[in-house]
This record gives structure tokens, sequence and C-alpha cells, in this order.
């Protein structure tokens, strides 16, 4: 990866900047909707739907044991899923329907919930963008997903710049959403520019004051040079290894687009996870601007190597932006869908939907 990789981020047309989500208000409305597990019966009765239980109601609180991340039985799982575009340029492609769609047809465990701190994001109305991943938190708990709240810092790359900001964001976060079981904190998106040194001084000085308020949940950590483990800068996770994070329950983050990021970024991902635990919390298909060419075949390298390894990881990105890793159709989301099946998603989306839908059998015993 590369500074380069900021093309990526270009700010879209100004049509497609108009925020189309429902307020925290209709958050609460389809929590309060969610179903209720079923009761016991002599046997199933005609004509009634068996429910079927959700990732988090399976999985319960996370914990990362050992390189592992573990479910409330203790056994290793991997989560699939999405993670959203820009939340202050996408929210025509968050909807109750896309939403739907997401847990119930793609059968995603997570989504990534991505709040960019600049590009027109959280720094410019804090107050609009907390609500936001308020209300977007509400509604993947209502529907039985994990969600990965996303600070998502990228330029600057040095997360200190946002430190302030992000002990703000995270502490009214882990107040309001400290009890649920479905979540993940990942503090730093993708730092660049700066030492390990310097990230991991940020993380520990956040990680305290998420813990003043959630003593539970996963923190993910992001890595060197665009959470490549150092890869992009020269470097690899050997930093990491010698100097990790002092702090428990936290796990690392490793970004890669597989036409750009090739053999030498697989085996670091490799060597890492036998070594630290490492979540892949953003991936495409394309190259390092998540554009352009496909590469499935390469793709596939890395995501037998994360079910092997039982790597979670999430794709990049659930939105219509016209780049080919953006999942839908140019258009989609204004439109309104439609968003179950095919019709609407472009080759990476067919592609990536049909992974997701083969998820971990989640053990219980």
């Amino acid at each position: 990866m590369t500074s380069a990789r900021s093309a990526r981020f270009v700010q879209p047309p100004t049509r497609l900047r108009r925020l189309g989500m429902a307020g925290t208000a209709l958050g609460a409305l389809l929590l309060g909707l969610a179903a209720a597990p079923p009761t016991a019966s002599a046997g199933p009765v005609a004509g009634t739907v068996k429910a079927v239980a959700t990732p988090a109601a399976v999985n319960g609180q996370l914990t990362v044991c050992g390189t592992k991340l573990c479910n409330r039985h203790g056994k290793p799982i991997q989560l699939r899923g999405m993670s959203s575009h820009g939340i202050q340029w996408y929210g025509k492609c968050l909807t109750s329907g896309s939403l739907d769609a997401l847990a119930k047809d793609w059968n995603a465990d997570v989504l990534r919930v991505s709040t960019y701190v600049q590009e027109g994001g959280y720094e410019t109305d804090p107050r609009k963008y907390t609500d936001l991943a308020h209300s977007l938190i509400e509604q993947a708990t209502a529907r039985g997903m994990y969600v990965i709240v996303d600070w998502h810092m990228l330029d600057p790359g040095d997360p200190h710049h946002n430190l302030a900001r992000a002990k703000t964001f995270f502490t009214e976060i882990a107040q309001r959403h400290g009890a649920k079981t479905n979540l993940l904190y990942e503090i730093a998106n993708e730092p660049s520019g700066v030492s390990w040194s310097r990230i991991k001084s940020y993380a520990e000085q956040l990680i305290p004051v998420i813990r003043a308020k959630d003593a539970e949940t996963p923190v993910l950590v992001g890595t060197r040079a665009w959470s490549s483990f150092g890869v992009s800068e020269g470097a690899n996770e050997s930093e990491v290894v010698s100097n990790p994070v002092n702090a428990r329950n936290i796990m690392y983050t490793f970004h890669f687009y597989a036409y750009s990021h090739r053999d030498e970024y697989l085996r670091t991902l490799s060597r890492a996870a036998d070594r630290l635990p490492v979540f892949v919390t953003e991936f495409g298909t394309q190259n390092y601007a998540g554009e352009g060419t496909n590469d499935f075949a390469m793709t596939q390298k890395y995501l037998d190597l994360m079910a092997a390894k039982k790597i979670s990881w999430v794709n990049w990105n659930y939105s219509d932006d016209h780049r080919s890793g953006a999942v839908f159709r140019t258009g989609t989301c204004g439109a309104g869908g439609p968003w179950a099946g095919t019709t609407s998603l472009k080759p990476a989306g067919v592609w990536i939907r049909d992974r997701i839908r083969t998820a971990d059998d989640f053990p219980t015993s």
C-alpha cells in the first residue's frame, strides 16, 4: 500500500453525499422488533417458520484467546462480513432493506461501520456522525450481526492527530453500547508514515479510556503502513511481536488488496497470525485503490489461509461507489435496491457474497 491509496477515498459527487439514513429512533424501533427466542414445543407446527439463530446469539461475547478470536464457549471462530464505505457519503446504502439483505440473504456475521474522521466526516459534525454510528450499531444488533466500530482515520496518517476526538467518540460509544455483546472497537483504521512505537503509544492512551466504560469488548489496533504490519514501508510483523501493545483482549489489523498485494503480504499475514491475534478488517479483490481488475485467484489464496487459521475478515465495501470494489452497481442505493440476490451486484459483489454465505460453523462444545 502506498499513499496513492488515498485515491480510493476521493470525495464522491455531491449527489451521493446526502445521507438517506433514519435517525436513532429507527434503530431503537428495529432493536425492539428483534425476534425473541422460540419457546420449546413438542414438535414443529405446520405452516410455521423455524427461527434461525443469529451469529451474535450463538457466539455471544467475544474474547481474544491466545492468537484467536473466541466465542462465549471458548471456541475459536471466524467472522465474515462487509465494511460500509464512508457513512458521510453512502448513507443510502445502509437502509433497513440493505441491512436485511446483508444479514439474511448474504448471511453476514459482521458489519464494519466506517466513521471517517476527516474527508467531510466526524470532525465536521461530531454529534451527527456519532448519532449515525449509534443508529447503525442498533440496527445491526437488531439483526443479530456483530459490529466493528471503525474509527476511519486515514489522512493524516498519525493517529495522535485525532487522539482527543477518538477519546470523545469512543467514550460515548462504549458508555452507550458497552453492555452489548456484539461489538468490536477498531481504534485506528490505517496508520501511515509513522513508527510502530507511535501507533502503540496512541493505543495505550486510548484503550484505557474505552476500558473505563467497557471492560470486555475486544479492541482492534491498526498496524504500521496502512495496516500492513509495516510491509508497505519495508518492515514486517516482527516489530509488533517484539513490542506488543500493553493491553489485554486486543487484536491487530491487517489490510490487503489482492491485485496489488502478492505473496510477500500473504506470507506476512501467515507468520503474523501464528504469533499474534489478527483480524483482517479490510480487503479487496482489486488494486490498492479498491478499483481496477479483480484478482479472484489471489484473493482465494488469502481466503484459504484465513479459513485455515481462523482469521476473521471484512470485505471493502458495501456501497454503490463507481469503483470495482464496491459490491453494488452504481445507482443501486439511490434507487433503493433491489438488495437481495445478485442482479444489482458487480462481479466482486457476486463473488464475495457467495463466500460470505458459506460461514463458519461456530462450535459451541
